[in-house]
């Protein structure tokens, strides 16, 4: 079985053909810039990144015929529970609209998968988008009266975390009990149970760990203070590009930053480890949500590679359960090994229904 994999990003497009669990060809092309400057918009460039992928494809010799299904990354759709999507002419229009507010180009993902679906006449899924939803009631609750939490969190790549540790373990993902981090430019930290991700930090909202490139969490008289000197679009910004190391020291690059801190800088010293306490106490909130009964503790993504943070980890929660460590992102992998459980008939593929999996409780 062959799944073909487009990820778009803000000036790269990747693409993988992947054969059951082994990718042949992976590819990360790269946007010229000032190219993409002439676009008005990220969805004005849809021709333009099909026709990249498609020079691609004929440059390595492809044989698309071959591909049994297309996956798609995707984003912008209303919150929804997790699994693999059907990409029909609802789910296309919302993720490329961008409906819940966000932006960004890999909502250009499924309309590409699409689009070469049909000219192969093969199906096309979106497997756990950014706007997956499971919380439990309690957990969506504030202090004030008709404001409800949303989390937007590494969706794909901590369910994939979740489901592989379970595989490993000769487990089913829906019996085990996780707190699953995905370390990266964001930070998400959540806890699954039952197969749902029921807690986990709103990253696009400015809650949980500072980041390399986002300021976490920060008191509400803090926020209004910040607000005295900022715009709100700047202190937007904070929560998801300009925060964290990008802040304190104008680069998002991790090991530059706890280099710095091994040379001497007091300073980046100070912030790689108060971001590391940062996400000890986010693991040990989601202990609680679990009420203590943790079958693991999962660290993923990029910054997993570092041993200074994954082991002061370990030191400050293996009480909680044995840490596993699974480095990197797991996306094009993920978006495959998605599409394969449907194929092989572990999974059913799900239709969107274009409303918000929870609109508030019926008292």
């Amino acid at each position: 079985m062959r799944i073909f994999v487009v990820n778009p990003g803000s000036t790269s497009t990747k693409i993988a053909l992947i054969e059951n669990d082994s990718t042949i060809f992976l590819e990360n092309i790269s946007h010229d810039v000032e190219e993409l400057k002439q676009f008005r918009d990220f969805t004005d460039q849809f021709d333009y990144r099909v026709g990249s992928i498609r020079r691609m494809v004929n440059e390595h010799h492809l044989d698309m015929e071959t591909v049994d299904v297309f996956a798609g990354r995707g984003g912008g759709l209303f919150p929804t529970e997790g699994g693999v999507y059907v990409i029909d002419d609802l789910l296309l229009r919302h993720s490329y609209e961008g409906v819940n507010g966000v932006r960004h180009p890999a909502l250009l993902g499924p309309k590409i998968a699409d689009a070469f679906a049909k000219i192969y006449g093969k199906p096309a899924y979106v497997v756990n988008p950014p706007d997956v939803d499971e919380l439990q009631d309690v957990a969506r609750v504030t202090g004030v009266k008709g404001i409800y939490r949303t989390i937007h969190l590494h969706a794909l790549n901590l369910k994939e975390t979740a489901i592989r540790h379970a595989q490993l373990s000769g487990k089913d993902y829906k019996d085990l009990r996780l707190i699953v981090c995905h370390l990266g430019g964001g930070i998400s930290v959540s806890a699954h149970r039952n197969g749902k991700m029921i807690d986990g930090n709103d990253i696009a909202g400015g809650e949980g760990p500072m980041a390399p490139t986002r300021c976490g969490g920060m008191s509400v008289t803090t926020l209004l203070k910040c607000m005295e000197e900022k715009t709100p679009a700047e202190v937007k910004a904070l929560c998801v590009k300009d925060g964290g190391f990008m802040s304190h020291f104008g680069t998002s690059d991790a090991l530059e930053v706890f280099q710095r801190g091994q040379q001497g800088d007091r300073m980046a010293r100070l912030v790689w480890d108060a971001m590391i306490y940062q996400i000890t106490k986010e693991i040990g909130a989601m202990a609680a949500v679990l009420e203590g009964d943790v079958d693991g503790i999962l660290l993923g993504g990029g910054l997993a590679h570092d041993d200074d943070l994954t082991e002061k980890i370990r030191s400050a929660c293996g009480w909680i359960a044995p840490v596993s460590i699974y480095p990197g992102e797991f996306e094009m992998e993920a978006m495959a090994a998605g599409a394969m459980r449907v194929l092989r008939g572990e999974e059913e593929a799900k239709r969107y229904t274009g409303k918000p999996v929870w609109e508030g409780f019926d008292f």
